[in-house]
């Protein structure tokens, strides 16, 4: 396969699943938001919803408050910001229209459809208190075009790189969503562990969609160890770190036998999920949860640019 047209693939599936993580963060902010609580040092939950976004140098230049209305439509349609569901959703089009041929059918109805769909938005769809709507759709969406791939294309190399996009935004956004809550300080007459405490953590939960996975797992009232144990350490939630790395190293092996080569990129993914395996929750908040994240952000990202230089170009 020729190297543009597995970067076309390649980043087809980051920017579809990059849009519905925009859409998950988002709802994270809209839900911590909407318990009205202000926190302290000037920060509010908008502000660390940009922050956990990546955006903050991109929306400070042209904002100088993280409002609702602002923080919303930077992150959901503003075409300056190359990461808003809305430029996320236009560029996975491109994508897939350059690499037209090596699309099933389903796949490229999944993405021309959404963004036809998207341009139909107006600007009342995007207010905060009607935003959930857009939020849900995105998300219906993306899981169309990622159903679409796993029932409709060959398992060949263009499936390969199409996964391997997918997995390693999905592991970055859950990282993401999961520091929007380290940025969010409780109130200084709050405790860690206390009610406050509690329904954040619930919020992040349900912005994954794993508030019923947790129950079935642990069967007890909301811990934010166990939050956090729930999304990085366990295999069986799919949204996980580990999870996603499971199919990063598992699509990197078949990607290195298929071209009879392996280079940095096999070894980086090698080690971050081993680390992943044989880390302990105790471990990680000793270290620090927010200082673990970062940490994992960073080599994630240095992954993917190991990836791009390994097949991409």
């Amino acid at each position: 396969m020729l190297s543009r047209t597995a970067d076309n693939l390649f980043w087809l599936a980051r920017y579809m699943e990059r849009a519905e993580n925009m859409a998950r963060i988002l709802e994270a902010g809209y839900r911590l938001a909407a318990m009205g609580t202000v926190v302290g040092g000037g920060h509010t939950e908008w502000h660390s919803t940009i922050i956990a976004a990546g955006c903050e140098t991109g929306f400070y230049e042209k904002h100088a408050e993280a409002t609702a209305e602002a923080a919303i439509d930077y992150l959901a349609r503003d075409p300056d910001n190359p990461s808003s569901i809305l430029s996320c959703i236009q560029t996975a089009r491109r994508n897939g229209r350059a690499v037209r041929t090596a699309l099933s059918a389903d796949m490229w109805d999944a993405v021309n459809g959404s963004w036809l769909q998207a341009r139909a938005f107006r600007d009342e769809d995007f207010a905060p208190d009607t935003v959930r709507r857009v939020l849900d759709w995105v998300k219906e969406r993306s899981l169309l075009f990622t159903g679409c791939v796993g029932s409709t294309m060959m398992r060949n190399d263009a499936y390969w790189f199409t996964r391997l996009g997918t997995f390693l935004e999905r592991a970055d956004s859950t990282a993401r969503i999961l520091d929007v809550k380290y940025n969010v300080l409780l109130p200084t007459y709050e405790t860690i562990g206390g009610g406050l405490d509690y329904v954040q953590w619930t919020a992040v939960l349900r912005a994954v969609s794993a508030a019923r996975a947790y129950h079935w797992i642990y069967r007890r009232e909301v811990k934010p160890w166990l939050v956090a144990e729930l999304l990085i350490l366990k295999p069986e939630m799919p949204r996980s770190l580990a999870a996603c790395f499971i199919e990063i190293t598992r699509t990197l092996e078949l990607l290195s036998a298929a071209y009879g080569r392996q280079g940095e990129a096999d070894r980086l993914a090698g080690q971050i999920h081993a680390n992943l395996r044989f880390t302990r929750i105790d471990d990680i908040f000793q270290m620090g949860l927010h200082e673990f994240l970062t940490q994992f952000i960073d080599s994630n990202v240095r992954l993917g640019h190991e990836v791009s230089k390994q097949y991409l170009t």
